[in-house]
């Protein structure tokens, strides 16, 4: 019999024993419902922008190699040590071609392409243009292999604002992508052999060493340029945003001719200048180039006496000096080359040119440069 103290608490005392035997089972349906609703709660939807990053890179980083480039030298002890370089590039044709930088390969005596899934080959230079920075390579892969490839935009339709993609291998991170935009247009970066290149495109999207070579894509994932170069401050070799790419329409213009001649045939005038205050005058000619064939004059020999002695020397004061081409002003040698290679081989351009104080018009037929 209860005591008549906890008489009437029976009841709450059943209550509170039947809570305590199933309090495990309370617990542990509690701790299942949490941890569903937590993780329910982190699946965030994909924003528009973040869907549009994501397709992109599906679409194009199976594209992206990895080009490592090995040389060798000898060291103070007379040993061969090799010395490794690595860049990017984009396959750009089913067979196997791939676009790179010329700087990514100069000077390699061995090259291995690295594809998506590890796989590596052997890369041979099929034709390079160290004029703008381009190399075409290829490599051989096994029957029935396919190889994903880059699609070519328009980069003459870019805009300053438009959205871009870098994919590239920067400091040996294969296929990183990063994201920014059209910063500006019509930059002009100077090549290793002293040449101009110009209607580059800067971007912010960060580039760094290893992204050489590599494509910069649009929104829809098209390469409307080749990553080439930083600018950062004090030497320091990484992204400070400021990063150039050579556009895709050069390349679309170059590459066909590095695929079959090995090299770019090119336009020649057969002449040397200077900048003067009213043109560039003419220092050096070709005696049997197309401007001595069609009577541009350079430098002449003068002989000076002065009494029993006769001296020679070269005249430069009695060379034209040129002041257009095609009646476009032009001011540096990089102005005058740059007019004479949007010619082809044998077409004609018209020099204007200032001898003994007058302008004169001269039509000069272009020769050919074949690739060294």
């Amino acid at each position: 019999m209860a005591s008549p103290l906890y008489k009437g608490f029976t009841p709450i005392l059943s209550i509170l024993i039947a809570t305590a035997a199933f309090a495990p089972a309370l617990s542990q349906a509690h701790t299942k419902t949490t941890v569903t609703t937590i993780v329910k709660s982190t699946q965030t939807p994909i924003s528009p922008d973040e869907a549009q990053n994501i397709r992109v890179y599906k679409n194009a980083n199976r594209a992206v190699v990895n080009v490592n480039s090995v040389s060798f030298s000898e060291d103070m002890f007379y040993r061969v040590v090799p010395q490794e370089g690595v860049g990017s590039g984009s396959i750009i044709s089913p067979d196997g071609f791939i676009l790179t930088n010329f700087h990514v390969i100069h000077g390699a005596d061995k090259i291995k392409v690295s594809l998506y899934d590890g796989s590596t080959y052997p890369g041979q230079l099929v034709g390079d243009d160290p004029e703008n920075d381009l190399a075409v390579l290829k490599i051989n892969v096994p029957a029935g292999r396919k190889l994903s490839v880059i699609t070519f935009g328009d980069s003459s339709e870019l805009e300053v604002g438009r959205r871009v993609y870098a994919i590239g291998n920067p400091f040996g991170f294969d296929r990183t992508m990063s994201a920014g935009i059209v910063s500006s247009l019509g930059r002009t970066i100077k090549t290793e052999n002293g040449r101009l290149i110009k209607g580059i495109i800067q971007t912010d999207a960060a580039i760094n060493p290893g992204n050489s070579g590599g494509p910069l894509l649009d929104s829809a994932g098209k390469m409307i340029g080749i990553t080439t170069a930083i600018i950062s401050p004090n030497n320091v070799k990484q992204n400070s945003g400021i990063g150039l790419a050579i556009p895709v329409n050069t390349a679309k213009r170059i590459v066909p001719e590095l695929i079959v001649h090995h090299g770019v045939v090119r336009p020649d005038i057969g002449i040397e200048v200077e900048p003067e205050n009213v043109g560039l005058r003419v220092v050096r000619i070709d005696p049997d180039g197309p401007a001595a064939r069609a009577g541009i004059s350079g430098p002449k020999m003068v002989v000076y006496r002065d009494g029993p002695f006769a001296y020679q020397v070269y005249d430069r004061s009695l060379a034209d000096i040129i002041t257009r081409v095609d009646n476009a002003p032009v001011h540096t040698s990089d102005d005058l080359f740059a007019a004479i290679e949007q010619k082809k081989p044998g077409q004609v351009v018209t020099l204007t040119v200032v001898r003994g104080g007058k302008p004169l018009n001269i039509p000069v037929k272009l020769a050919t440069v074949s690739p060294a």
